[in-house]
């Protein structure tokens, strides 16, 4: 059997997805997490982990030595104020820990707005969004810490993500979708279950200093997504509303096509849900 010690900064859907990934693919699992709230021991899919205070203002000092004995450090929190907190917090750490493999989760909201044409990992990054201008920010420091300290690190930017739990057929069965009235703009998706995939093939071939896009196959709109769920759910007449949101406003003034092809190529990886299409499919055939 084989042997994992991570540290996943935040413990959200994508990460206890991985988490169950190495739990199905047989891996022992020494966890630790962190938590903005409390210290607390935990029970997940069977595993007793550790999960250790952290937010803006302090953590818990117990946390470092887990840190340092980690040999996979999985970081998918947000920047706050503009800051990276692993990097503000423990960059010092890090240069001292056994890590060789250390994940930090971005966003394609990096490439801002596109006209709907499409973006790879080389392309020009140009954050409209407060959301999208801290990602990058983040990247850089993460970026730097693995060029000046020679830390094992790579980037992953992810799409909008949805999940068998978390997605469109859910909201419209509730009655929370509303059609914007705004034009179409293109942006891309992906299934948290093939982040997990593309995750567990990284830990057999990493490559420190890259970054790689996380995104299905087919970029379209908001309409056509929640047009396609009303359809195999067989619900009419949604509403049309104006947008009131800052985030969905934001989101809805950046229009771009997210290519997934180096991520594919270099992991050698099938999307289990090459578009939303697949993913709704299933979801409605194995959750509804």
């Amino acid at each position: 059997m084989k042997e994992i010690n991570i540290f996943c900064f935040g413990f959200g859907q994508v990460a206890k997805n991985f988490i169950k990934k190495l739990s199905i693919e047989k891996y022992n699992i020494n966890l630790s997490t962190t938590s903005r709230n409390k210290s607390s021991k935990e029970t997940f899919k069977s595993i007793n982990y550790n999960s250790y205070l952290f937010n803006s203002k302090k953590f818990d000092q117990n946390l470092v030595v887990k840190l340092k004995e980690a040999d996979h450090i999985l970081v998918s929190i947000p920047p706050e104020n503009q800051e990276d907190l692993v990097v503000k917090n423990f960059s010092k750490f890090l240069e001292s820990s056994k890590a060789k493999w250390i994940t930090y989760l971005s966003a394609t909201s990096v490439y801002g707005d596109h006209k709907g044409e499409w973006v790879n990992e080389n392309s020009k990054k140009n954050p409209t969004s407060n959301k999208g201008v801290a990602r990058l920010k983040a990247e850089n420091s993460w970026t730097s810490l693995e060029e000046n300290n020679k830390l094992p690190v790579q980037i992953f930017r992810l799409s909008g993500i949805y999940s068998n739990e978390k997605n469109i057929l859910v909201r419209l069965k509730s009655g929370d979708v509303k059609l914007s009235n705004k034009k179409d703009n293109y942006f891309s998706r992906i299934h948290v279950d093939d982040i997990s995939n593309i995750l567990f093939k990284s830990l057999s071939k990493f490559k420190s200093g890259e970054i790689y896009n996380i995104t299905d196959d087919k970029p379209s709109s908001s309409k056509e997504i929640i047009l396609y769920g009303a359809k195999i759910l067989n619900i009419e007449n949604i509403k049309v509303d104006t947008i009131k949101s800052e985030m969905l406003k934001n989101f809805n003034n950046e229009s771009k096509k997210v290519s997934n092809k180096k991520v594919k190529n270099y992991f050698n990886y099938n999307l289990k849900f090459p578009s939303y299409i697949e993913g709704l499919n299933y979801i409605r055939d194995n959750f509804m």
